[in-house]
């Protein structure tokens, strides 16, 4: 599309990939640049305040809380050689178009743009919600301007999560953990993930039985011979399922009128059933219908791609990002299942040219989202352009997992604009009498499907993987009332209650968004961020609480639970919706939460407690550390309560000394309070076990085995005793002042007293050499060896250590060292060029874990993040941040002390003198600094 004649047009997206796709279709007159994202934002730490601010009482929140919550932005450090390059080209144009993404983020972001580059030249806003030709020059031909409601709106959330994390977090330091965070959605969701797992830490099992019979027909007709049916009933009562059991206590439940088989009762019911006839009692068939799915928005789809494709949340949006960049997919963060006129008469279009005019209904689908406020004038994502691309015709240009989620999306589009899956479902009871007199009811069911419609092209997957598929069929014989069948086989089977299933990145996605928690540019980061925060850790999918998270949890709960309340938050983000619509004033919304003044905005109940700020700091003095971190499990077969503590170094059991039934009590001071308050029995947690794998069974083991107390007997030399325990770094024996780590062959299950002793005898002196040297054997860090002085040589066992004898060592010791030099292992990872400086960048593997590298400056990896997912935008702005900080300084190497010459007395005392002297008039000229006041080492996260 030309530029009107001598015209330059200057357009800025926000990232590199954008840019250049972008670029492509705009033609001579237009300079397309990036921003690289977010260009100003409240300041990060006290070091970004800039100097004129720095003595405001507001500087730490980044917020002028009494002045119309006017928020302090400040250029983002690793932005401000872009910014330079921006203002510049701004100066050289005659238009500006911001054409940053279409929701509250991209315009905030164009706003931003707009006060950082304060441009002379006329500024128009340009969106679009696909990256083909025709929309680009659509949205050029049609700017509009800065939505200011949006913005407010975006800031307005912002300044809130600020607020909340900056006035919360330190009340987690002082109470919990230093360098804790609290947040307005990530700690609501870290509680629907805790109360998961209180569920199913009290949940008790329950076992009960059926009987599967596998019944025949006399004569076949259509259909297979035999089919498998259920009992379900006996003489008119229920068999008991799964359902029917309290999960707290793994009883039925009360009235429930239900028959609870046990494994003797199923078998001998099976025994008397056997050779009896069985007859139909009823047959009930009804028509099968099943509509497609909507389009995908962003929760459905990171739902889908968790599911199938084994994505996380993070996974899927950077995918989708490059898709949607790249003009292969419409924009990825939408609540809307709207599709476009000319959306709908694509899928139609290839419908017919894939499946046939059958599978194409005879009008166009529309669907309406669940989701409240949902932005109804966006459009689900889809295929981007007037004519979808096949997976096929898309294959070679994309990676494998763009290829992965590009055939995902154009498989529930092109599904939602096919006909219905149709079919039919049949329900057979059937009966037989025992020998014993019982009227024994089975159940079966099947279903046909005769037009899979829909189903051709998508089938959706289940949370539950056990669930069967929706586009499988089973099939029963034709049968008809009164027929009579015959039993091949009758089998009892055993089940047994399951507890909830803990959530995943997918389920979680959707109980948010079922509460009206966060919203589409959102989810993604939650999860990112109650792992980073190590609040949550995945095992596989599933995702575990730790039981950090049980302490700030459970401290939130008692003290601030409005704050974690489901309709609370999802409030706040109806009221943001409202300040986005123009309906209600950001300032008026900012007031009522963070001062409790009630004038109908904000919430109420907060508002009427005083605000945030009353809420935070009259409630402090309240908070018993210990309390908090104290962890209730159970009390054990001798009235002893077990509780887990949250201590500096790790979560640690604790149970109550013999003669005492508690470990409960609170710890003066702040912190954790791991050294007040009542003592007892400790053992630590080993890492990756899951709360509500702490089962009594387990807790006793890990007090006898891996921690606590035990004593293996007398030493028979001192007569001291010897005694296991386990401390901070593993299980160790200790007798007297002696003490000794166990073997990594050792298990402190089966330690015996002999093995202590050997323990507690290293180094173990094996003899004097010829030189009158002694010679030992020792356990170390790097495993068994012995020792002559500074030489040391490796033993190739830990049991060489009780029976090398000298000579074999001394003979080890005179064997040259055969140490070789490893080759540089290979990056985990090219990532390619640098978007800002164009450097190399790798990912190695390092002492401490992966790190990337510009071959300059290195950036761990942080938390969650692992080689295969990090980004390249990812890795650029970490290394930013390393650059933005200079380089490390370098540790001054020690200098060698002269040789001490010998002083006299007087020479000594003369010296001392003049240094004393020599102070006091430094003292005199350096003014005295003020002591700083003492405050939290942490910057509050929110």
């Amino acid at each position: 599309m030309p530029s009107n004649a001598g015209t330059t047009r200057l357009v800025i997206v926000e990232s590199p990939a954008k840019a250049k796709t972008i670029s492509g279709y705009l033609g001579p007159g237009y300079v397309v640049e990036a921003s690289f994202g977010h260009v100003r934002d409240l300041p990060r730490n006290a070091a970004d305040v800039p100097a004129k601010y720095k003595g405001e009482p507001w500087a730490r929140l980044g917020v002028d809380v009494d002045n119309g919550f006017h928020a302090l932005y400040v250029v983002s450090p690793d932005r401000k050689q872009q910014i330079s390059k921006l203002v510049k080209l701004a100066k050289e144009v005659d238009e500006i178009f911001l054409a940053t993404d279409e929701d509250r983020e991209g315009e905030a972001i164009a706003w931003h743009l707009v006060e950082t580059l304060k441009p002379k030249v006329p500024v128009k806003r340009m969106v679009f919600h696909e990256i083909t030709k025709p929309a680009i020059q659509a949205a050029v031909a049609n700017p509009r301007e800065i939505d200011r409601d949006l913005v407010d709106a975006q800031e307005a959330r912002r300044i809130l999560d600020r607020l909340y994390g900056y006035e919360v977090s330190p009340v987690l330091w002082k109470k919990v953990m230093p360098k804790l965070s609290a947040g307005r959605v990530q700690s609501v969701a870290t509680r629907i993930v805790v109360e998961r797992e209180r569920q199913r830490m009290a949940f008790r099992t329950a076992e009960y039985w059926d009987i599967l019979a596998t019944l025949a027909v006399a004569k076949p007709g259509e259909g297979p011979r035999t089919f498998n049916a259920t009992l379900v009933a006996l003489g008119g009562d229920r068999i008991a399922t799964g359902k029917d059991f309290e999960p707290t206590t793994g009883r039925v439940r009360a009235g429930a009128g239900v028959v609870h088989l046990d494994e003797g009762g199923a078998r001998g019911l099976a025994a008397r059933l056997a050779d009896q006839p069985f007859t139909v009692t009823r047959v009930e068939e009804k028509p099968y219908r099943r509509r497609p799915y909507a389009p995908f928005i962003t929760s459905t789809l990171q739902q889908e791609a968790a599911r199938k494709l084994r994505f996380s949340s993070q996974q899927t949006m950077r995918t989708a990002q490059r898709l949607y960049e790249n003009g292969y997919i419409t924009y990825m963060r939408t609540d809307s299942v709207n599709l476009s006129e000319t959306a709908v008469a694509a899928a139609r279009r290839q419908i017919v040219e894939l499946y046939g005019e059958r599978s194409v209904p005879p009008e166009p689908r529309r669907y309406t989202g669940k989701v409240k406020n949902a932005q109804e004038a966006h459009e689900a994502i889809r295929p981007a352009g007037d004519n979808f691309r096949t997976p096929g015709e898309v294959a070679k240009e994309l990676s494998a997992e763009e290829f992965k989620l590009y055939e995902l999306i154009w498989r529930r589009t092109i599904a939602s604009q096919m006909t219905d899956a149709v079919g039919s479902s049949v329900s057979v009871r059937i009966r037989a009498v025992s020998s014993a007199q019982e009227e024994a009811d089975f159940g079966a069911t099947g279903k046909t499907i005769t037009d899979p419609g829909f189903l051709r092209a998508y089938v959706e997957s289940s949370d539950d993987e056990n669930a069967e598929a929706e586009d499988a069929e089973r099939r029963l014989p034709t049968l008809v009332k009164d027929q009579p069948l015959t039993a091949d086989e009758l089998a009892a089977q055993g089940h047994h209650t399951q507890p909830p299933a803990r959530y995943t990145e997918a389920s979680l996605v959707k109980a948010l968004e079922e509460l009206g928690i966060g919203r589409p540019s959102t989810y993604a980061s939650i999860m990112q961020t109650i792992q980073d925060r190590g609040y949550v850790v995945k095992r596989g999918q599933a995702m575990t609480p730790s039981f950090l998270a049980f302490a700030v949890i459970g401290l939130m709960e008692r003290h601030y639970p409005r704050l974690i309340d489901y309709d609370f938050t999802a409030s706040m983000e109806n009221e943001l919706d409202e300040i986005a619509g123009g309906d209600h004033a950001a300032v008026d919304f900012l007031t009522s939460f963070y001062f409790g003044s009630t004038n109908g905005a904000g919430d109420q109940a907060i508002a009427h407690a005083g605000g945030l700020k009353k809420l935070v700091t009259e409630n402090l003095s309240e908070i018993d550390a210990r309390s908090v971190n104290s962890i209730p499990l159970f009390t054990d077969d001798e009235g002893r309560e077990v509780v887990v503590r949250v201590g500096r170094y790790g979560p640690y059991l604790q149970r109550a000394l013999p003669g005492s039934d508690s470990v409960s009590g609170s710890a003066s001071g702040e912190g954790e309070g791991e050294e007040g308050g009542s003592q007892g029995d400790r053992a630590p947690i080993p890492e990756g076990l899951a709360p509500d794998e702490l089962t009594p069974e387990k807790v006793h083991e890990l007090f006898l085995g891996g921690g606590g107390e035990r004593k293996l007997g007398d030493d028979p030399s001192t007569g001291e005793p010897i005694l296991l325990k386990s401390g901070r770094f593993g299980p160790y024996v200790a007798s007297g002042e002696r003490k000794s780590s166990l073997l990594r062959s050792q298990s402190p299950d089966s330690l015996t007293l002999e093995q202590a002793l050997q323990l507690l005898r290293l180094p173990r002196l094996i003899g004097v050499a010829p030189d009158g040297a002694e010679v030992f054997a020792n356990n170390g860090r790097y495993g068994p060896y012995v020792k002559r002085g500074d030489e040391f040589r490796s033993l190739d066992s830990e049991d060489k250590m009780f029976t090398v004898t000298l000579d074999e060592a001394l003979a080890l010791l005179a064997a040259p060292k055969t140490r070789q030099r490893r080759a540089a292992a290979p990056p985990l990872r090219e990532m390619g060029n640098d978007p800002l400086t164009e450097k190399p960048l790798v990912i190695k593997d390092g002492r401490f874990g992966p790190y990337v590298t510009d071959g300059e400056f290195n950036a761990s990896l942080r938390r969650g993040q692992t080689p295969e997912e990090l980004t390249l935008e990812q890795a650029s702005e970490m290394l930013a941040e390393k650059r933005a900080k200079g380089p490390a300084p370098k540790k001054k190497a020690a200098k060698k002390a002269a040789p001490a010459k010998k002083a006299t007395a007087a020479k000594k005392t003369t010296a001392a003198k003049k240094t004393t002297a020599a102070k006091a008039t430094a003292a005199k000229k350096t003014p005295a600094k003020k002591a700083a006041p003492k405050k939290a080492t942490s910057t509050p996260k929110e």
